[in-house]
């Protein structure tokens, strides 16, 4: 049993997945970093200094002034600018993927197919046996 999972480990498209997920989980890092430390401050800037992350509805009956304070003290919020920030996450990742995906697929694409080849002429030994086909045919 372990022989036959070691088979299957070392398969290469398991391994090229197993890279994939990897270099996928460091990339997601990398581009929620890009989106709540790069893109989102000046964003919120424009918009006359919001903070995204720190945007939330509370949904108890006691005011909070921040969604720490919020958190802390255990009150259920709806933390919409969070989900802002993931949503971008997502969307710059998704359009990576398409990016790569479609410049994979141009350098895949298959070269067109030969035209067929004309068939070689028949041998005079094919030229005869047709002959007595065709003869043998007569003769019903």
């Amino acid at each position: 049993m372990l022989k036959e999972f070691k088979e299957f480990a070392m398969k290469g498209n398991v391994l090229d997945m197993a890279i994939g997920v990897i270099m996928g989980g460091a990339f997601g890092k990398i581009v929620s970093s890009l989106v709540s430390d790069v893109l989102m401050p000046p964003i919120g800037l424009l918009m006359g200094r919001v903070d995204f992350s720190s945007l939330f509805i509370n949904l108890s009956d006691t005011s909070h002034p921040s969604l720490v304070a919020a958190k802390a003290a255990g009150a259920p919020t709806l933390n919409y600018g969070v989900f802002l920030q993931s949503v971008f996450d997502f969307l710059i990742i998704a359009f990576a993927i398409f990016i790569l995906v479609k410049q994979v697929n141009r350098f895949r694409r298959e070269a067109p197919a030969p035209p067929p080849a004309a068939l070689p002429e028949p041998t005079n030994e094919e030229k005869l046996l047709m002959e007595i086909r065709d003869l043998l045919r007569g003769r019903q």
